[in-house]
């Protein structure tokens, strides 16, 4: 069985795709520091099939020692991917960020992902089938954002897809989504109203975008079906944004 590790998986996108993973038989390992949102997964979804562990990926000891820990710690002997989805957005201006919010978003947003990816990468080089990276960016990444500090780190996330998908070949294949308006997730009401009604503007599709869709698209990613696919962004966004 096929062990996925999924980063932010107690809501939204991440939850949404820890079901995904479970019904296409895939074994996943559940992280947020959401404790109780991981416990409500566990009750609603009553299988050996699901691992959860409490972490804080804004914590340098946490990003720095997660992946090892599955190895050395709980006995995993390979995984097969990594869906780096846990992030953070305030959507306020830069003016109004403390020091303490920079370095917090700055470490869960980028910083994380720098460890998690390179560790995954290092300690499935040794496998013969190859395995794969799905990072979680934003269309504030490709286009920007009221919220600098979000659409700055989103950036970053675009520009380490592409550099890893160059480090980890040929055994790790690394490509990211590009949401942009997602309904029910944390992130959708701390969007500013004026923000929130552009971006629906601009939406060609009509359809509102949520977790299950974008669930299902990291599941290509996840799946042989993208087997020629590395270092791409995907958007998605119903349109909204011709790039």
């Amino acid at each position: 069985m096929k062990k996925v590790v999924i980063t932010g998986a107690a809501n939204g996108i991440g939850r949404a795709t820890v079901i995904a993973c479970l019904e296409a038989g895939f074994y996943v390992i559940a992280a947020d520091k959401d404790e109780t949102g991981l416990n409500a997964l566990l009750r609603e979804l009553r299988t050996e099939s699901l691992e959860v562990h409490v972490a804080d990926f804004s914590r340098d000891e946490v990003f720095k020692s997660f992946i090892p820990s599955l190895f050395e710690t709980y006995g995993h002997e390979s995984l097969y991917a990594l869906v780096n989805n846990a992030g953070l957005y305030h959507g306020k201006s830069v003016y109004d960020y403390t020091d303490e919010e920079i370095d917090e978003i700055w470490s869960l947003n980028l910083k994380s992902l720098v460890y998690l990816s390179k560790d995954f990468a290092r300690q499935t080089a040794v496998a013969d089938a190859s395995r794969c990276i799905v990072n979680v960016t934003s269309v504030a990444g490709e286009v920007g954002s009221f919220d600098a500090l979000y659409g700055a780190t989103k950036a970053g996330v675009i520009g380490l897809t592409k550099a890893n998908a160059w480090n980890f070949a040929p055994k790790v294949r690394v490509n990211a989504i590009s949401p942009a308006l997602i309904h029910d997730t944390s992130i959708y009401h701390r969007i500013p109203d004026h923000r929130r009604k552009e971006y629906e503007r601009q939406e060609i599709l009509k359809d509102p975008i949520y977790p299950q869709g974008v669930a299902d698209v990291i599941m290509f990613l996840l799946s042989d079906q993208s087997r020629h696919l590395t270092g791409k962004i995907i958007p998605i966004d119903n349109g909204a944004y011709p790039r």
